[in-house]
Order: C-alpha cells, then sequence, then structure tokens
C-alpha cells in the first residue's frame, strides 16, 4: 500500500521533448515508473526513451489510458499545461515547474478545487513510492523501502534527510515534495491526513521552512487528529525579516512565519523538532 501513486499508475509526462523532460523521464524509467506516454504539442508521432509522443493531453490518455501526469513545462506554458491535464480528466497533476505566477496559481488551485483534480506543487521535486514508482525529480539511488512516511517543502533538504534515514536502515513508504511556493496544490495537512489513514506507514517526517502558515496548520491538524508519532525540522532560523530565503514562499513578513513560531507550535502539538535536520535519525531510533 502507499499514497497517491504506485507501481501501476499509468503515467503522462507533459514536455517530455524537452531537456528536462527528456532526461528525467530516462531517470523515472529506469525506476520501472510506468511511464506510458509523453506529450508536446506539435511533436505528436515522436518517440522519447521507447514512449509515444502526442500532440495533446486528451488523445494520449484516450490511447494509453494515463491517469497521472508530471509536468516539465516552461512556466509561460505551464499553467495551460496543468489546465490540459485536467480538462481530459487526469485526477492527479504532479508540476514540477517553477517560477509560475502566484495570481495564476491561485486561480489554478481554486478551478482544480471545483472539477476535483489534485495538483502536487508547483514548484516541486515529486512523489516517489520506493520499489514501486518515482514521478518526478527525487533521486530514487538514495531511498529505501519502508514504513517512514517523508513530506517536505524543499528538494534538496527532502533528499538528505532520505538519503541519511536510508543509510541507518530507516525505510520509506512515500515521500510527497510538496513544493516551496507560496501557493501549493498539495499542503502538509493534506498528506498527513493520507500518511495517517496508510497502513504501510508508522512514522511521519515534516520537513518545513519558513514563510507561510502550512506548518502551523499542521501542527493543529496533528495535535487534534495523528495518532502516528511526527519528527519534523524546520529550516531558516537564522533567516532575517523580509528576505526571501530559496523558495518564493520562504519569506517571513510582518514578524509572522518564523521557524520559532512554527518550532513552537509542532512541539505544542507532541512533535519532536530536530534541531538539525541530522538529529531526525536519533529521534525516530529513540520512538522505536
Amino acid at each position: 500500500m502507499s499514497i497517491l501513486v504506485h507501481k501501476l499508475t499509468r503515467v503522462l509526462v507533459q514536455g517530455i521533448t524537452g531537456r528536462e523532460g527528456r532526461f528525467h523521464t530516462g531517470q523515472m524509467l529506469e525506476y520501472n515508473t510506468n511511464i506510458v506516454a509523453g506529450v508536446t504539442p506539435g511533436r505528436g508521432g515522436e518517440w522519447v526513451h521507447g514512449k509515444p509522443v502526442f500532440d495533446n493531453v486528451e488523445s494520449a490518455i484516450e490511447a494509453t489510458g494515463a491517469d497521472v501526469s508530471v509536468i516539465f513545462v516552461p512556466p509561460s506554458y505551464a499553467v495551460d499545461a496543468i489546465y490540459e491535464a485536467a480538462d481530459a480528466g487526469i485526477k492527479l497533476i504532479i508540476c514540477i515547474t517553477e517560477g509560475i505566477p502566484v495570481f495564476e496559481m491561485m486561480q489554478v488551485r481554486y478551478y482544480l478545487k471545483q472539477i476535483g483534480s489534485r495538483l502536487i506543487g508547483s514548484n516541486c521535486p515529486g512523489i516517489l513510492v520506493p520499489g514501486q514508482c518515482s514521478i518526478g525529480i527525487i533521486p530514487w539511488q538514495i531511498v529505501q523501502k519502508g514504513k517512514i512516511g517523508v513530506v517536505s517543502k524543499s528538494g534538496a533538504l527532502c533528499y538528505d534527510v532520505v538519503n541519511a534515514l536510508s543509510a541507518h536502515g530507516l525505510g520509506q513508504s512515500t515521500i510527497v515534495g510538496i513544493g516551496g511556493d507560496p501557493i501549493l496544490g498539495t499542503n502538509f495537512v493534506d498528506v498527513l491526513e493520507m500518511f495517517e489513514n496508510d497502513a504501510d506507514t508508522d512514522h511521519v517526517v515534516l520537513l518545513g521552512e519558513i514563510g507561510g502558515s502550512e506548518e502551523i496548520e499542521a501542527a493543529a491538524y496533528i495535535k487534534h487528529y495523528m495518532t502516528k508519532p511526527v519528527t519534523a525540522f524546520i529550516a531558516g532560523k537564522s533567516a532575517p525579516q523580509g528576505t526571501r530565503m530559496g523558495h518564493a514562499g520562504a519569506i517571513i513578513e510582518g514578524g509572522r512565519g518564523t521557524a520559532q513560531e512554527k518550532i513552537e507550535a509542532l512541539s505544542d502539538a507532541g512533535v519532536r523538532v530536530a534541531d538539525h535536520y541530522e538529529q531526525i535519525v536519533d529521534i525516530i531510533r529513540e520512538s522505536k
């Protein structure tokens, strides 16, 4: 069992003929991800890594039965790619593209909610289920199958933590990178709820950062609904107010969204919060 995707998920790559799409399609296929097709307007009839390319999502679905889309499309076209996938009936869309304007993402999120499609991202590393599939850019070489669910805003931090977990024999059930933009299709609470209901997850690692209120909302959910232990790390303790750190959403404004505010909320909810991400391994070991 896993959350969101599994080995039988039929994956469509939008932007498969571009440099990033082509490269990461190859990486995903190396992990035996069930990629069935790609889409690039005007390039229908071509083949990439042995997979057929279609001019549009609708025709790709009709021919292959694709049910999940991963988007490697430049920012100026990514929103249209999301709408196209949703209108064609794709219920899970994973958008790797960064640099999409906030206002456009607000419109996308509202629209997808109305029609019942879920977006992961934008500006996210995707989803990986060890031993089953990799959809996005999470390096599968560092993962190990196990019972720890990982949800992260940051891709790089996620990779470091997963690598440390695997090196100490602490395998993962599902790894979800939700992205670091101010407006996201799926937030911490959404993924925490999935992990809480997943029989193959017995511990959750939450990796947050400064900016926004998602971690505080996650703390409230954990306090009232989570029965599984949660370990967390919040990046950006030394970030100055008003300065964006890395992600578009990682900025402290008006004294809100600080690391300390989030750490206090999570600690109050019973979450063990690591002072440094390398301590996550020790905390989990102590809890077993």
